[in-house]
């Protein structure tokens, strides 16, 4: 009778762990796709999306689709996206994120909102590499210019690791990401990867992009090969 239940206790176990994993390779499957049509949105309106310079010259780019923002008195931000970054070959295969933190300002309701992120210079790739860090002290981080170029007076290549946007109901716009904190999602990965697998390790390049992943790394190049072209055919013009 005791090993009897013993057997049946370990089943149990067994099968919720089973159901977990399945929930979790979900999970993050869906987010990959979510990801992959905010990229194909935000190239489809050019006019009030990301600059193609911008665009082109970013080391790594994250995408948090349907970031959670809002409550009572203090401001909360939490989401799940993927990012990737540049390498010899191309892009990355995905690395899974957590995006939380909150900021002091009157805020009331909840919005959720795509989150767009560009990581633009060696400091902030290192803080990226990190798997954890702040974005006050660690990173700096400023609202990103839009429209299809950025404006001469703009500093976006001077001292910004990351460049934020957020798009909420159609409309695009720079978003401040005072206080947020960005890390691995230890559980999409391990869903997607398996166990072991390091977040610098996948956004160095030394990873195959997963079957699940096609869709992203198929918005994504073709998200950087239109910045790269317009860009290469507005420098003609000059």
């Amino acid at each position: 009778m005791k090993r009897f239940l013993i057997l049946s206790l370990l089943s149990l176990v067994g099968l919720a762990s089973f159901g977990w994993a399945a929930s979790a390779r979900e999970d993050a499957v869906e987010r990959l796709q979510k990801s992959a049509d905010v990229l194909k949105e935000i190239m489809a309106t050019p006019d009030k999306g990301i600059p193609e310079e911008v665009l082109d010259n970013a080391k790594c780019i994250l995408v948090v689709p349907n970031l959670v923002k809002g409550g009572f008195i203090v401001g909360a931000k939490h989401g799940r996206g993927v990012g990737s970054c540049r390498t010899k070959t191309g892009w990355s295969a995905p690395a899974f994120v957590s995006v939380g933190g909150g900021s002091a300002g009157l805020q009331i309701g909840v919005e959720g909102v795509d989150l767009v992120m560009l990581v633009m210079n060696d400091a902030g790739l290192q803080h990226l590499l990190s798997s954890k860090f702040q974005v006050s002290g660690e990173g700096s981080a400023a609202a990103g210019p839009v429209g299809r170029h950025a404006s001469a007076g703009t500093d976006w290549k001077m001292n910004s690791e990351l460049l934020t946007y957020s798009r909420s109901k159609g409309a695009f716009a720079g978003l401040t990401l005072e206080g947020a904190v960005i890390e691995q999602d230890d559980d999409s990965t391990e869903a997607i990867y398996g166990k072991g697998m390091s977040f610098r390790k996948i956004l160095l390049g030394n990873v195959t992009p997963p079957a699940p992943a096609a869709p992203f790394m198929a918005a994504l190049a073709a998200a950087s090969h239109k910045a790269a072209v317009s860009e290469a055919k507005e420098g003609e013009k000059k």
